[in-house]
């Protein structure tokens, strides 16, 4: 029986990818660091350097200044304006709120598992609306734990009181997310909001919040291990 439900953050709850464009389009508006011309090129280079959020932004706007030759600021008044207003660009995937708000009122417990910065992640997952549906929020470096550290998933299941096989993941990222669930006895549903990208390893895949409860109940009734249903 399935009893809670946990997720992941970046491109799973909030849309990492339009949130960092929007972000990155008005801080280089607003601090003219480049010609209009050169805007797309700037952001195409922010993203390599990034590493899907893997590298911290003091090593990106490093980078980045020193390429485009950009002496009108400091790296670290870059850095500032991202971890203080990058929650303001904060967008869910289309349906997250409608959907998780069932799930509650269904009587799933719902839970966060994020790798990433203290505070930071804390202030792009407020800015969701998200808050009040989730009993448990855990960021990597708060809680000093990372997935796909099997540790990470079983502090969350004693802090909803739940056993893993009670469990579902969903993520996007299929070594942090879906093998660490599954390292512990987590079903796991892949996501990923581009239909032509799918996970052989995770039980289910979803590329559309609308089919989240359908996608639940097949794992629900499953008697047999079948994999990456579509």
């Amino acid at each position: 029986m399935i009893r809670a439900i946990l997720f992941d953050l970046d491109q799973t709850l909030l849309d990492r990818s339009t949130s960092l464009n929007q972000f990155l389009n008005w801080q280089i508006n607003f601090f003219q660091l480049v010609p209009q011309s050169d805007k797309t090129k700037f952001i195409q280079r922010f993203i390599e350097l990034d590493q899907n959020g893997t590298v911290w932004k003091d090593v990106v706007y490093k980078n980045l200044l020193d390429e485009f030759k950009i002496e009108s600021i400091e790296y670290y008044d870059l850095l500032k304006i991202y971890i203080s207003d990058f929650n303001k660009f904060s967008i869910g995937f289309p349906y997250i709120h409608d959907v998780i708000k069932n799930l509650k009122q269904q009587g799933y417990l719902i839970g966060l598992i994020s790798n990433g910065r203290t505070p930071f992640q804390e202030h792009n997952f407020h800015a969701l609306g998200l808050q009040e549906y989730f009993s448990t929020i855990l960021i990597s470096e708060a809680v000093g734990l990372r997935k796909p550290d099997a540790a990470i998933f079983d502090l969350a299941c004693k802090q909803l009181e739940v056993f893993p096989e009670q469990c579902v993941f969903i993520g996007d990222n299929e070594l942090a997310d879906i093998q660490g669930a599954q390292s512990v006895g987590m079903k796991t549903i892949f996501f990923n909001p581009n239909p032509q990208i799918s996970s052989q390893i995770a039980d289910m895949n979803l590329h559309n919040y609308q089919n989240l409860e359908m996608r639940l109940n097949q794992l629900a009734i499953k008697t047999t291990p079948e994999k990456a249903k579509q």
